[in-house]
């Protein structure tokens, strides 16, 4: 479970904890382990909390820059090596899901390990399908992995052209996903202690994603 830039809080403890007691061994990284223990920001939850996040920004815009697609995927074969080393976890495929920032990081997981990833779930992910040479979704069109994007709604980080091309170029792969715009909710819907949380939209998302990983993972 990779977490939005925000990083581990309470409310992603909560989060992984309702998704374990579906059955699965939950990992959430901190992504910004360069930078830190979690919380590496220790007024956190105020910052989100606050009018003005000019100040929130600035404090992550480093810690994000180190998280390149390189470091990304050496991150990621560390996390996937730590849980088929784990006796709780069973032998076969991983399913990912990210938030924000962490959507991110699950498609390029999804697309950089095939043979380990099974499904793999974007929520309000921004900046999936860039013009850039290392953009997520030409990481992702070598997923083998079932996905689903769940878009934002009037995303500035994830707009309509960028919807378009991810979902031309998975289909061109013939990569099996969903894509589904979640009307009206904003970037970070998903997220309980931040101002945009939408409740009904965030329950739908948990509906999307037991689905997902629980047709593809417990069948595997």
């Amino acid at each position: 479970m990779y977490t939005d830039a925000y990083g581990i809080r309470p409310s992603v403890h909560a989060y992984a904890q309702r998704l374990a007691s579906h059955g699965y061994v939950v990992l959430v990284p901190n992504i910004f382990y360069r930078h830190g223990a979690a919380p590496v920001l220790p007024d956190i939850d105020r910052l989100i909390m606050s009018e003005d996040r000019t100040a929130l920004f600035q404090k992550l815009g480093p810690l994000m820059a180190d998280l390149t697609p390189v470091a990304a995927a050496a991150d990621a074969r560390a996390w996937l090596g730590f849980l088929a080393a784990r006796p709780e976890v069973r032998d076969g495929p991983i399913g990912t899901v990210g938030y924000c920032l962490g959507g991110r990081l699950s498609l390029r997981t999804a697309g950089s390990f095939p043979d380990a990833v099974a499904a793999a779930a974007s929520f309000h992910g921004g900046n999936l399908a860039t013009a850039e040479d290392d953009s997520p979704h030409l990481a992702a069109v070598s997923a083998t992995a079932e996905l689903y994007i769940g878009h934002a709604d009037n995303d500035r980080s994830m707009d309509p052209e960028q919807m378009g091309r991810l979902t031309a170029a998975l289909a061109g792969a013939h990569v099996r996903h969903t894509a589904e715009l979640y009307p009206g909710a904003g970037h970070g819907w998903t997220q309980p202690d931040t101002p945009v949380y939408d409740e009904a939209s965030a329950e739908r998302h948990w509906m999307r994603m037991l689905d997902l990983f629980g047709r593809v993972l417990t069948a595997a």
